[in-house]
């Protein structure tokens, strides 16, 4: 990327008003030391902004029934994960009932205990546990991923976190990813489901060092990694047209700037097989130095609907800089070594 180019775009982030733009542009991308006292400031700026007060909503909406805690967008499992990825200040006592609600809601037996099975027996009688078919967990990992990433980079590691690290080793395919797919048939890892066990679990092995977890994530990067972030193992076409579309947030979707993202974040960036997806985003670059919105998987018209989000996280549009997607192809390519 030209570094001109690159730096106009830096600086017209580092003074947006939006303060976790800010941080992500001064630590993700510039470096900065982020136990600074100047980066600490801005943290606490990033929990008091009003964009950190509408994801939170109303005291109510923080304490919804179990039945709701996964609730598209509003429920607390998205608002902890949308916070983690802002740059919110780790260790804050005030997010531990949502922190709380959403890690019980996991760990409770409706989605943790396993029953086996031959053959996937009819659907409705599949009430709860988690269906061992073919030797296979049929599990949708990315909610226990995505809990235990937001716990873990909101800086609240317990026991609770080492058993969620367990389940999803536990769970893990033989070609090395996860798939909640039912059928006996199903025999390979899904993306969808992959990205965020691997990226909690690249961040509990950096937080606890642990060997068992690290071996995970190497088994769970070339499930990615063998496909390029985005082709077919068969004809090295195009997976999916959605991995090749940039959209923020993904919540538990997959394109191929997060898949960079996390690649960077396990260590992997350097893989010479990430060079496609990394050529291919550069190519998506707009004239004026920024990457936009080519969809999403939020409205935010109509409240009552789900899939409604309290923030506007820039909106879509092919021609205008998204400032989140944009923040975030900066700190992939920086650390590509392509700035």
């Amino acid at each position: 990327m030209d570094r001109k180019k690159a730096g106009n775009i830096i600086t017209q982030l580092s003074i947006t008003g939006e303060s976790s733009i800010k941080y992500k542009i001064r630590v993700d991308v510039l470096n900065e030391d982020p136990t600074s006292t100047s980066i600490l400031d801005l943290q606490q700026e990033i929990k008091s902004s009003s964009l950190v007060k509408s994801l939170l909503g109303t005291k109510r909406a923080q304490q919804p029934s179990r039945e709701r805690v996964y609730n598209k967008w509003t429920g607390p499992h998205w608002i902890l994960a949308n916070l983690a990825n802002l740059g919110y200040p780790p260790g804050d006592p005030d997010l531990k009932s949502i922190r709380d609600q959403v890690l019980d809601s996991w760990l409770d037996p409706t989605f943790t205990q396993t029953i086996c099975f031959d053959e996937t027996p009819p659907y409705h009688k599949l009430k709860g546990g988690v269906p061992i078919v073919q030797g296979r967990a049929r599990r949708c990992a990315s909610q226990q991923g995505n809990a235990l990433y937001s716990s873990l980079k909101l800086g609240f590691l317990d026991d609770r976190c080492h058993q969620l690290a367990e389940m999803l080793i536990g769970w893990q395919w033989p070609d090395g990813g996860w798939n909640c797919d039912k059928k006996a048939e199903a025999i390979h890892s899904s993306f969808w489901e992959s990205l965020l066990p691997l990226r909690s679990l690249a961040l509990y092995t950096h937080i606890t060092g642990d060997k068992k977890a690290g071996s995970a994530v190497e088994r769970a990067a070339e499930v990615f990694l063998q496909r390029k972030l985005y082709k077919r193992l068969s004809d090295s076409k195009v997976m999916n047209t959605q991995f090749i579309q940039l959209r923020y947030p993904n919540y538990w979707r997959y394109n191929i700037l997060i898949g960079l993202l996390v690649m960077s974040e396990a260590g992997y960036l350097e893989d010479p097989r990430c060079e496609e997806a990394l050529d291919l985003l550069e190519s998506k670059q707009l004239p004026d130095g920024g990457w936009p919105a080519e969809d999403r998987f939020y409205q935010t018209s109509k409240p009552d609907i789900s899939g409604y989000s309290r923030v506007n996280w820039g909106g879509v549009n092919k021609r205008k800089m998204n400032p989140w997607i944009s923040v975030d192809a900066l700190t992939v390519l920086q650390r590509a070594g392509r700035i």
